[in-house]
């Protein structure tokens, strides 16, 4: 594939919430409303100083990925409705949590598929505002680590990365 030597433009990250269920999923495009949907890695660490050492150690022990959004309330879009029927309705638990895919579309695979991860997110929605438009803002917290794989944007499909043998 070709390499890009320019800096990644965000037309160029592709979101997809599953608005359906796991077993039967239904990809709505995060698309038209949305004027942010941002990833925060959270990176967590340690540090720790050892009595031989002079200076303080630090290591990466964990992440915390949080995906914060603002999305103008259109009725005809399936993930913002998604959204905001979590909102609207008090939602909590699983009944709070989305299958969400980041498809990176600078990272083509073979034909219309593209690297991807995919991530269980919990759908945290903290307000509905605005004098005209009303917004939507909130975070997607993801629930576990992500999986890695590629995502056909015509057939709308997630499939696992198949892992090397170690």
């Amino acid at each position: 594939m070709a390499t890009k030597k320019g800096a990644i433009q965000r037309h160029e990250i592709a979101d997809y919430l599953n608005v359906a269920t796991t077993s039967e999923a239904k990809w709505a495009l995060m698309g038209y409303g949305f004027t942010t949907l941002d990833e925060e890695f959270g990176a967590e660490s340690e540090s720790a100083k050892y009595i031989n050492e002079a200076s303080e150690s630090s290591s990466v022990v964990s992440y915390k990925s949080v995906f914060p959004f603002t999305t103008h309330l259109i009725p005809d879009e399936e993930a913002v409705n998604a959204l905001y029927t979590v909102g609207r309705d008090h939602l909590t638990g699983e009944d709070a949590e989305f299958e969400y895919v980041r498809v990176e579309l600078w990272n083509k695979k073979e034909a219309d598929k593209y690297a991807a991860r995919k991530f269980t997110v919990s759908a945290e929605v903290s307000s509905m505002s605005g004098e005209k438009k009303q917004e939507l803002s909130g975070n997607l917290n993801a629930v576990g680590d992500p999986v890695d794989g590629t995502f056909d944007i015509k057939a709308k499909k997630f499939e696992v990365a198949v892992q090397s043998p170690v």
